[in-house]
């Protein structure tokens, strides 16, 4: 099953690949129209949208999980139901396809909710009651997301068709293409977990790794910045984009700090993750869409390589996935550090590498715009953050002393996962240069003085010097330094939101349910209605049944009690 699909995903990417090639040279665009079924004067259509766009992002979403698939056939040997597993990715990756290639708002909420239900499917595949939790409040937290895509469904009858791709430039101003435009940003937000939706993204570390590699580079959390890049021209003028740019650029700096903070090596990569789609959807807001669809190309290819490289490493480490009882991994497993290095690298932006391209573009339009202090803070901020929790993993991982038990089988001989890594290490080394020639028009040269031009070199070297100096500090000192205001509670719990969004609901709006429920379903609504009738009914037949029991005294005590009553009302007259 692994090897089938492997090659039935390689061979359809490379399909792609030369059809994209032959769309960006001709710069053509198909819109594809399949008549599922015609009833008298009502047509159901299925629509497909090839540019070069939607082919190469399909091209890297396929790339990515042939290579994913691959690794699983080693990473999961010791799963009892593999095919099952196998079958829960093909599900997703074809989900995220349906996704990529719809004009059509109907058959994007197919694939949206494809991406939501089987993300869920997966998140729970270790089934403990960590992994339901996680998997809830992943699941609820995309909900949302989908009641927005179903409202803009119901907006869009107004128009006489769901095909968007037609309406956004010529109907910009009318009021309810505008509430689309919000609907589908707060969608983007809960699928790409900007804040306040961000809690769920390291909570669905609970999936097996394979997985994590597949949702955090390249197919659920880049679902919402495809979707914007998609509606871009419908969003440019709107209010709603500027409060977009605010919270993605907290979102970024957010992730950034917490990441410093955190032990759990999955974690470290999915708040490095969610850092980035802040940065995506910050220069998205913006309006640069291309750069926002460059970056999330580039960052894909070495966000899956990362996610690899910790998997095998997680696997050595008898699935221990504590960062303070690593070290010294590169004496012992030299290509899977290479690897991870390189990718490493590749998120810093160090030149000529993978991020590289597109993070020094996206900063330096940055630097080109009419923009205010704090989201220029932001910006650089979050970069020398970047910076620092990756020379801090690097520390603990590759340089710092050995710190696991005494007793430890460390290797790195699975060819399998060896083979599937490096094709991912070929893209995270030359896709920022290749995309950079292949999707822009004209080379984007930005001209700035010397010290704006090395600002970015500059808060990286900042950063790798913080995250060298933090790795050598004792484990308590800064924590105990900051424990004195209490800052440290509010930094490693991402601002309190998964408290906010699971403790903050269960125990509040639960509670409030139950003594709704308590009180006016089974109090007063049971009083006044189906139980309270049925005890007033009980008690007449109770009083009229005593009435007719034949009984000799209480025929003669209503006699006397008739007689008083006649010679009382007598009297009285």
């Amino acid at each position: 099953m692994c090897f089938i699909s492997f090659f039935f995903f390689f061979f359809f990417m490379l399909v792609n690949f030369f059809m994209m090639m032959y769309f960006i040279m001709n710069n053509l665009m198909f819109i594809i129209e399949w008549e599922i079924i015609s009833l008298n004067s009502t047509n159901i259509v299925m629509t497909i949208l090839l540019d070069w766009m939607s082919l190469l992002f399909m091209m890297f979403v396929l790339l990515i999980s042939s290579s994913v698939i691959y690794y699983s056939k080693s990473y999961m040997s010791s799963e009892m139901n593999l095919n099952r597993f196998i079958i829960l990715v093909i599900m997703f990756v074809m989900s995220m396809i349906l996704l990529i290639i719809s004009p059509n708002i109907i058959s994007i909420l197919l694939g949206w909710d494809g991406l939501g239900l089987i993300s869920y499917c997966l998140v729970i595949y270790y089934q403990n009651i960590k992994s339901y939790n996680a998997g809830m409040l992943t699941a609820l937290s995309n909900r949302i997301g989908d009641v927005m895509i179903l409202m803009v469904i119901a907006w869009m009858m107004n128009y006489g068709s769901w095909n968007y791709i037609f309406y956004l430039s010529f109907m910009k101003n009318d009021f309810s293409m505008n509430f689309i435009g919000v609907m589908i940003i707060i969608a983007a937000m809960t699928k790409s977990a900007q804040i306040p939706f961000s809690s769920w993204l390291p909570a669905a570390m609970a999936a097996p790794t394979p997985v994590s590699a597949l949702v955090h580079s390249s197919t659920l959390v880049t679902a919402g910045v495809y979707l914007l890049i998609r509606f871009n021209l419908l969003l440019l003028d709107m209010f709603m984009l500027k409060i977009l740019l605010l919270l993605s650029g907290l979102t970024m700096m957010m992730a950034g700090i917490c990441a410093n903070y955190e032990y759990d090596l999955k974690k470290i990569i999915a708040l490095s993750t969610l850092s980035q789609l802040g940065l995506m959807m910050s220069i998205l807001s913006m309006g640069y869409g291309e750069l926002a669809f460059f970056h999330l190309l580039t960052h894909a290819m070495f966000k899956a390589l990362l996610f690899m490289c910790a998997g095998v490493i997680i696997h050595v480490m008898n699935d221990n996935q504590d960062i303070r009882m690593m070290g010294g991994v590169s004496i012992y497993m030299p290509m899977t550090s290479l690897c991870m290095n390189i990718s490493n690298m590749a998120l810093c932006g160090i030149p000529f590498l993978a991020g590289f391209y597109s993070k020094d573009m996206i900063l330096e339009t940055v630097m080109m715009s009419n923009l205010n202090m704090l989201v220029l803070y932001l910006y650089y901020f979050s970069t020398g953050l970047t910076m620092f929790y990756t020379i801090r993993l690097m520390m603990y991982l590759m340089i710092n002393d050995f710190n696991l038990m005494s007793i430890y089988n460390m290797y790195d001989e699975d060819y399998v996962m060896l083979k599937s890594m490096m094709i991912l290490l070929m893209m995270s080394l030359i896709s920022g240069s290749m995309l950079s020639w292949m999707i822009f028009y004209y080379p984007y040269m930005i001209y700035m003085s010397l010290n704006m031009k090395l600002m970015v070199i500059y808060v990286s070297l900042m950063g790798g010097f913080m995250g060298w100096m933090i790795s050598l500090m004792n484990i308590y000192s800064m924590n105990k330094f900051l424990m004195f205001y209490n800052l440290n509670m509010f930094f490693t719990l991402m601002w309190f939101m998964p408290s906010l969004s699971v403790y903050g609901f269960n125990y509040k709006i639960l509670n409030f349910s139950k003594n709704l429920y308590k009180n006016i379903d089974m109090g007063w609504s049971e009083m006044f209605s189906g139980q309270g009738m049925v005890e007033l009914m009980k008690n007449y037949s109770l009083i009229s049944s005593i009435y007719q029991m034949n009984n000799f005294k209480i025929y003669l005590f209503s006699f006397v009690f008739w007689m008083m009553l006649n010679i009382m009302l007598l009297i009285l007259i």
